[in-house]
């Protein structure tokens, strides 16, 4: 399997997870790049100094995504919600592919994500119904009313559940001292453990 890591620049989030990622396992083929990340830049220093003192030495040079990387990549996983989005945006014909780490880490954990998507289906379902009904009793101002009343504990619904989703934005240590560099970096290393766990249960369902 190929995978592909993503953040802003590539010089802290990505890097380290494929550090630590390549450092757990030999199974997959692992790359990091950015999306606004130019060429050739080293891991940052924060970043350098926490994987050596885990033991791990690891050379980088940065890169930016490019769609011969995404194509190359079985899986693409970000940092954060808005790099995930950016992606969509930009290469939308891979974004079957795009998962944020802590997303897909977390994807045989909880079905809190799939609940919403769902939600977001039905209230879509039951705008559209209302709308057709009604097309001729309101006038627009009107009918945006009585949608509202009529989709108000659904959106009520929807308002709890997103307040319930754990966030799955990995934040950026960028320009933070070694503590906080030292906590994105076990934050990135939980979920690589658990991404492996994920991976492990899907190659032996596939068997």
């Amino acid at each position: 399997m190929n995978i592909l890591f993503v953040c802003t620049g590539n010089t802290c989030r990505s890097p380290m997870a494929e550090a630590l990622l390549k450092n757990r396992t030999g199974n997959v083929t692992v790359q990091s790049a950015g999306i606004f990340a130019g060429n050739g830049m080293p891991i940052s220093d924060g970043a350098k100094q926490v994987l050596n003192k885990q033991g791990i030495d690891f050379e980088h040079q940065s890169q930016p995504v490019t769609p011969e990387l995404l194509e190359w990549a079985d899986l693409v996983l970000t940092m954060s919600e808005q790099h995930k989005q950016s992606l969509a945006m930009q290469y939308d014909q891979w974004q079957d592919k795009y998962f944020t780490l802590k997303e897909y880490a977390a994807k045989d954990k909880s079905s809190d994500w799939e609940d919403l998507k769902q939600a977001y289906t039905e209230i879509e379902e039951k705008r559209i119904q209302f709308i057709n009904k009604h097309r001729n009793d309101y006038d627009e101002e009107t009918m945006q009313e009585k949608l509202y009343e009529a989709l108000k504990d659904d959106l009520e619904e929807i308002r709890k559940m997103e307040s319930n989703l754990p966030s799955f934005d990995i934040s950026d240590p960028f320009g933070g001292n070694e503590t906080i560099y030292h906590e994105t970096m076990k934050e990135i290393e939980k979920n690589v453990v658990l991404l492996l766990e994920v991976l492990e249960k899907n190659q032996n369902d596939d068997k």
